[in-house]
């Protein structure tokens, strides 16, 4: 079978490309030994590529930025059998003020808006930390701005399910299932500007069963499929800050502790099946290049 791995960063976004590589490898790797012939666009124009690939594909998976997804992930839909989040909820995530006002009203605490003082001011559509920093300014134009919590920063990585059925009869498939709690390196420049620079994977705070509870309802609620990033902050409750519809780089190290195949997950996931849990051998420490080092 072939598979489309659509991967924007490596070749067109030199900031980002070192973590694109690295997702795309550990993929690619994967999908390799599970048996599938897998299928890269070129460097021309992005859209063209996935279009002119998928018809041809027996699925897909495009691993974009956040405000860039949606777009292309469309594209992929409307061509082949999409094993990553829908279009619809991938746009919904794009946007981190409605998508934190849709949590707030189930129930699931994020950071209040901050109109003064310390706060953290971010892109409304952005990815990762970039454009995020610690500022007792005014946002700027596109910007927004969230109260600071001062806490531990985790994300967990989720794969949901998609809804399976036919016209009459509609039914979900197994929960969503946590592959891992990880642990977020962030740095905070001179400027008050956050950089991530990888993490540790599994962790297993004391709050874990609530964590993965938490970001279980995120993907639950948000409507999300396959892999998904959830990022929290760990203070006085469980704040959700982010929530990223794809792969995230998390996934380099998850992939090296991972007894089961990440190839398989997704794919099985897409079709509403898949394993109940998960089985991780030790713990890895990983950067944004897609190096892993034992703990």
């Amino acid at each position: 079978m072939n598979v489309l791995l659509a991967e924007y960063a490596t070749a067109h976004d030199p900031s980002l490309a070192p973590e694109g590589a690295a997702m795309l490898a550990v993929l690619k790797q994967s999908f390799e030994r599970c048996g599938y012939d897998v299928r890269l666009p070129g460097n021309g124009n992005f859209g063209a590529e996935i279009e002119r690939i998928a018809p041809s594909c027996d699925m897909g998976l495009v691993i974009a930025p956040d405000h860039l997804l949606a777009r292309y992930t469309q594209i992929l839909e409307q061509h082949t059998h999409n094993i990553g989040c829908g279009f619809v909820t991938v746009a919904l995530c794009a946007n981190k003020v409605h998508t934190g006002k849709i949590l707030h009203s189930h129930g699931v605490a994020v950071p209040d808006e901050a109109a003064a003082g310390k706060r953290v001011i971010k892109p409304v559509k952005g990815c990762g930390a970039q454009g995020v920093r610690i500022s007792d300014s005014e946002p700027g134009a596109g910007e927004f701005s969230q109260q600071y919590i001062e806490g531990e920063h985790l994300s967990v990585s989720m794969v949901a399910n998609r809804v399976v059925g036919d016209a009459c009869l509609y039914f979900t498939g197994k929960p969503p299932l946590a592959l891992a709690v990880n642990r977020q390196y962030i740095e905070t420049g001179s400027d008050g500007s956050f950089h991530y620079l990888g993490g540790e994977t599994p962790v297993h705070p004391p709050r874990e069963a609530e964590i993965t509870g938490v970001a279980r309802k995120v993907t639950e609620v948000l409507g999300c499929q396959g892999y998904c990033g959830i990022d929290v902050v760990v203070a006085d409750e469980i704040y959700v800050v982010d929530v990223n519809p794809r792969i995230t780089t998390s996934l380099v190290g998850i992939a090296a502790c991972m007894k089961e195949e990440i190839a398989d997950i997704l794919v099985a996931a897409s079709k509403g099946g898949g394993v109940d849990q998960v089985h991780l051998a030790g713990s890895v420490r990983f950067d944004t290049c897609g190096k892993v080092t034992r703990v």
